[in-house]
């Protein structure tokens, strides 16, 4: 087990930052037979961007949420999401084709959903956790005195999203 962070945390990260939340819905969740495939394409998915050193994700999480698993993914760009998304050799594209024949033959068993932010700032704070979200995606900074407060995080843009000298 990751042991916890020392005090307090932030995240540091120049450049674009966009952050995709996707997830299933076990609608029929007494039919693994039809769930369990479509979960196990995300792990084979997320090894591979790993694999990639230029794919653009940066990092991710991997939660339960109330009506199933869901992954929060961080990418430097929303174009290098979508090359991977519209890629012809990567194991995207027939996840997706097993996923919507089996949407065909058994309609509403499973849902899938996903949201898109394009972030021009972004703040966090970390205290006493394990290394996890922003931080483990990008870089893990101690928060500085000038950093105590929420909105100061938030103002410096050099905490997120793009730079004050990118800005």
């Amino acid at each position: 087990m990751a042991r916890n962070g020392p005090g307090r945390m932030m995240h540091r990260h120049d450049g674009d930052l966009v952050v995709f939340h996707i997830g299933m819905t076990l609608n029929r969740w007494w039919r693994p037979d039809l769930w369990l495939p479509v979960m196990l394409g995300m792990p084979r998915m997320l090894a591979e961007l790993e694999r990639d050193k230029n794919s653009g994700l940066l990092g991710y999480e991997v939660l339960i949420g109330r009506g199933g698993p869901y992954t929060v993914q961080y990418w430097t760009s929303a174009e290098k999401l979508a090359a991977y998304a519209s890629a012809p050799g990567a194991q995207h594209l027939p996840a997706w084709s097993r996923f919507n024949a089996m949407a065909r033959k058994h309609p509403g068993a499973v849902g899938i959903w996903h949201e898109t932010f394009v972030v021009e700032r972004a703040e966090s704070l970390y205290i006493g956790t394990r290394p996890m979200g922003l931080p483990k995606a990008t870089t893990a900074v101690p928060v500085g005195p000038q950093h105590r407060r929420a909105q100061a995080r938030l103002k410096d843009g050099a905490t997120g999203g793009r730079s004050a000298d990118h800005a």
